[in-house]
């Protein structure tokens, strides 16, 4: 996985385009209202930058 996956959650719209798109490094938070970056994900590079690419409000980063 990439160096650095981070979701700003202030501007995260909680429409789960992350997760059905990496589940493997994407979950919904607790309340199931924002995405998260799952502890310890190992997901593929590919699959970041396509969840990212899925994000409507361009609030997932890869640094």
């Amino acid at each position: 996985m990439a160096a650095n996956v981070t979701i700003d959650e202030d501007e995260c719209l909680g429409c789960e385009a992350c997760v059905e798109t990496c589940p493997s490094v994407f979950a919904m938070d607790d309340d199931g209202e924002k995405a998260v970056v799952i502890d310890g994900a190992n997901g593929d590079e590919d699959c970041v930058e396509e969840a990212i690419a899925s994000c409507p409000s361009e609030c997932i980063t890869n640094e």
